[in-house]
């Protein structure tokens, strides 16, 4: 064989951390840009720890649901299924239905009222936060349907490469001092807010890199052909650069929001973001900033739509049709059927408040973490199904510690 054909044999680092690349753009965008900036500007920099212990949470939850696939051959739901029975369906399926709601509520909001903040087309901010959002909807849904994966992972590339730049930028333009930033990370606090304190935090942990999407995982390392044990090297490599991006988005934006007095209710709160930014940053500040803020809730909202289709089909296929052999056909009408309810339902929350579902949505989504963490606890000690790849003490001290953290949050939560 010549070197050229090896050469081609190898792949690109590109290739190696795109999977990781996409539960990036995809959990990084209504969760980080709306919560992060939100809670910064209700908490401060106080609140920098929780952006790098979310990251490293999930991190560690999707690490270990990439090794039990690639070990077992079966998805972590498939894994699930066979041990739990229709229970398991029974106790999924709700909760999927209830952050798919609220997840694509919130999508369309952030992109409608970024759009808006863009194109100031509409007197009334509510209105214009419907309507772009159903366009963003729609959009989405029409790339998913005609486009297959390749053309998602190419708008994925561009959306998250516009949305870090600019925002790593903006941070860096706003930057309080490295040593306040070292404070936040490295001395934990939560701050009170009028009560709200461990609701932000709490929130801000379930927005920084995506929750129920971590799932979603284990299909996109499928459609890069990752098969086996042998790729596990590669998924660490990848999941490290995808959430090491995460924590850097996270903590920009917290940065960004510190800064800011957002008022406002509903949709205004974006475009009152956007303006405040402008006495700083100029107008050319501010419009960079508004379009990497696009490229992050629209690259979000996309990966969503394409990705979380694949559980509803894969709870369809596992316990109604009994296809326990064959893979998830994304042609199919349980995967198609699900994409377009998750493109048209969700509009109804369009006339939810926006700061309020955003919070909603991403304490929803943490909700989903320590159950994760429990599930990963009891499948990856297996080690008749894993052999060598079984958790090891780091990986099971750390599944322990998302769990205990968040009954912490709610205990303090329940005596506040």
């Amino acid at each position: 064989m010549s070197n050229t054909q090896a050469q081609r044999r190898q792949p690109s680092l590109i290739a190696i951390i795109l999977p990781g690349i996409l539960i990036a753009a995809t959990g990084v965008g209504a969760g980080d840009l709306a919560t992060a900036s939100f809670a910064g500007s209700q908490l401060g920099l106080a609140i920098l720890w929780a952006v790098v212990v979310g990251s490293i949470f999930k991190l560690i939850l999707t690490e270990g649901l990439a090794r039990w696939q690639l070990a077992t051959g079966q998805t972590l739901l498939e894994g699930l299924a066979q041990r739990l029975g229709p229970v398991f369906a029974w106790l999924f399926l709700p909760y999927l239905l209830l952050w798919s709601f609220f997840v694509g509520s919130a999508l369309m909001s952030a992109c409608g009222v970024t759009l808006h903040a863009i194109f100031p087309v509409f007197d009334d901010a509510g209105q214009a936060k419907v309507i772009f959002g159903i366009g963003c909807s729609l959009a989405g849904l029409v790339m998913v349907l005609l486009g297959g994966f390749k053309l998602f992972e190419k708008v994925m590339a561009v959306c998250i490469a516009v949305m870090f730049a600019v925002v790593l930028v903006t941070a860096g333009a706003l930057w309080p001092g490295t040593s306040e930033v070292l404070q936040g990370l490295t001395m934990p606090s939560i701050p009170d807010a009028d009560d709200k304190g461990v609701n932000w935090t709490v929130a801000l942990i379930g927005g920084v890199g995506g929750t129920l999407t971590i799932l979603c995982y284990g299909y996109w390392i499928r459609e890069k052909g990752r098969d086996s044990a042998l790729h596990i090297a590669t998924c660490r490599i990848d999941l490290a650069t995808a959430y090491a991006l995460t924590a850097l988005f996270g903590i920009a934006m917290v940065i960004i929001g510190s800064h800011l007095e957002i008022q406002g209710k509903g949709a205004g709160l974006l475009v009152n973001l956007a303006d405040t930014l402008e006495q700083p940053l100029g107008t050319n500040g501010r419009w960079l900033f508004l379009i990497g803020a696009f490229g992050a809730v629209f690259s979000s909202l996309l990966g969503v739509w394409q990705a979380v289709p694949y559980l509803f089909a894969d709870i369809y296929r596992l316990f109604i049709s009994k296809q326990h052999d064959s893979p998830v056909d994304t042609q199919g009408w349980p995967y198609r059927g699900f994409l377009l309810t998750l493109a048209f339902i969700p509009m109804l929350g369009l006339m939810i408040s926006f700061k309020q579902v955003q919070q909603f949505y991403a304490i929803v989504g943490a909700a989903f973490l320590p159950l994760l963490a429990l599930a990963l606890l009891l499948m990856n000690n297996r080690v008749r199904d894993l052999g060598k790849h079984a958790n090891r003490w780091p990986s099971q001290a750390l599944l322990v510690a998302t769990i205990v953290f968040f009954a912490v949050m709610a205990w303090m939560k329940w005596n506040s």
